[in-house]
């Protein structure tokens, strides 16, 4: 059977986006406890002013954005009046979903938001807590955090169910004597719903948030790691260098996988890109070789003859560098500016740069 670049990098991309997956958080707090500043300064694409809303509950909305897999539910009307309705509209949704068959669907964790300004947790507030707790992890953000004076512990006290509570400030602020308050405590929070979502949505929560690019790396050097475990086994029964073409849908899966964890939209043309950028001749012969034989030189002892066999250690070595130099050049470009999606060609010129560099082979 004849091999199809375009087919190829189309069925590993479909496959990249399926295996991300969405994460779903519900996002609860009274009106101006500032939930809507908090959404847009931890995930990309301003979510809480561009998404769409759909009306999951009347107290509640539920947002989300083409190409960020996160969604957000928001509720609303957890002021004395209205709490007790509010949270018996949203177990009913939550209890709803829980028996949806796609666990894509099920609401993985819930961040209810606790203003220091008030100083005081509402009735609302703790009912709405005590509720989420019975169904999945949650955790307690106080909101505009600027001095604490025991608030934390109050707010512990107050919420034994949250898993933790995390102080956090949105947006640097200064005061009228010149005094600068930098963010806090966003990369805390990413970290911890990190722990406590499944791993079946850790990839998506990285690639939505922007505020932790170590949490970006740290997923992408698993999908490396796993793409090298994957490749060993193909070089299990040594195979000629004239059949690398097998390795390569590896490296597309991997190339795929790792976009699709750091946030970006990986096209078709975008994928072929980087792969023309890794190969040189790739795209003219679409023989896979002109990878292999580019990054055979890094491996120790492998060879780069033509007719030369590729192990299973040569071959998980081969797909390591590969992968870790894509990884390391995202972490680079994202780390430069956090609030800025790198383009396509900065990323393909990056990593063609980036395979090119010379590399010491002890």
């Amino acid at each position: 059977m004849e091999f199809s670049l375009a087919e190829e990098v189309r069925r590993q991309l479909e496959e990249a986006l399926r295996k991300r997956g969405r994460v779903n958080i519900v996002i609860a707090g009274r009106s101006g406890v500032g939930k809507s500043t908090l959404i847009n300064a931890v995930f990309q694409g301003n979510l809480a002013e561009t998404g769409q809303g759909r009306p999951v509950t009347q107290s509640a909305r539920e947002y989300t954005k083409e190409g960020i897999p996160v969604a957000l539910l928001d509720t609303r009307g957890l002021e004395m009046e209205r709490y007790r309705e509010t949270v018996e509209q949203l177990e009913r949704e939550v209890q709803s979903r829980a028996q949806d068959p796609d666990a894509r669907n099920h609401l993985h964790i819930a961040w209810v938001c606790v203003s220091e300004d008030s100083r005081r947790v509402e009735p609302g507030e703790s009912a709405m807590a005590a509720m989420l707790a019975r169904h999945m992890p949650v955790v307690a953000i106080i909101t505009k955090a600027r001095a604490d004076g025991g608030f934390r512990d109050e707010v512990q006290k107050l919420l034994p169910m949250a898993r933790n509570v995390v102080r956090v400030r949105a947006l640097r602020e200064q005061d009228d004597e010149g005094h600068v308050l930098e963010p806090r405590g966003l990369v805390d929070l990413i970290d911890l719903t990190m722990q406590l979502v499944p791993e079946s949505q850790r990839d998506a929560l990285a690639a939505a948030q922007k505020v932790s690019v170590a949490q970006k790396k740290a997923r992408a050097r698993l999908i490396v790691a796993g793409a090298a475990t994957t490749a060993a086994l193909t070089g299990a029964s040594p195979i000629p260098f004239s059949d690398a073409l097998v390795l390569v849908p590896i490296q597309i899966g991997m190339l795929a996988s790792v976009s699709a964890n750091f946030g970006l939209s990986p096209s078709q043309l975008f994928l072929t890109t980087l792969i023309s950028a890794a190969g040189g001749g790739f795209m003219a012969t679409v023989s896979g070789q002109s990878i292999v034989s580019g990054l055979l030189k890094f491996v120790p002892g492998a060879g780069t003859l033509a007719g030369a066999l590729i192990s299973g250690t040569t071959a998980a070595s081969i797909t390591t560098i590969f992968g870790e130099a894509y990884v390391s050049v995202l972490t680079r470009l994202f780390e430069r500016d956090r609030e800025r999606t790198p383009s396509e060609q900065e990323i393909a010129e990056a990593f063609r740069e980036e395979l090119t560099r010379p590399r010491s082979t002890h």
